[in-house]
């Protein structure tokens, strides 16, 4: 299947699988004589395990060593868990951070008036101004 089809089947855009590609979580591609990209089903199975791994939050380098132990046969699952357990821990730290800057703006919209007036305390604390309300 060409590059086009490679997409549509696994739900990444053209770009992505070229990036992947030249990332080196997909083989380079079978060339045809006038230069297109030619995909297996085994890419199709590829893309979509780098896809799914993606929306799960993995990074390129855990996709990199999630995709190293699905190739792997003899790869102990005990891996697999522990690097999953790991990408819970950063989710949950990047939860927090999400958690504390909600908080913080939602204090500082609390604290502008969103009328006509040029004051703002959301702007001033952007900028950094000493004026501003601090969150």
């Amino acid at each position: 299947m060409n590059i086009g089809e490679a997409a549509a089947k696994s739900g990444l855009s053209r770009k992505m699988i070229r990036y992947y590609e030249n990332y080196g979580l997909l083989p380079q591609a079978q060339r045809s004589d006038n230069g297109y990209r030619h995909y297996q089903a085994s890419d199709l199975r590829r893309l979509r395990f780098i896809h799914r791994a993606r929306e799960l939050g993995f990074s390129l380098d855990e996709v990199s060593r999630l995709l190293a132990l699905w190739d792997d046969q003899a790869r102990a699952s005990a891996e697999v868990k522990q690097l999953a357990k790991a990408h819970i821990v950063e989710l949950e730290q990047r939860i927090t951070e999400l958690q504390q800057l909600k908080a913080s703006l939602e204090q500082l919209t609390h604290c502008c008036h969103g009328d006509e007036r040029p004051e703002c305390p959301i702007l001033d604390a952007l900028a950094g101004n000493d004026n501003a309300v601090q969150p």
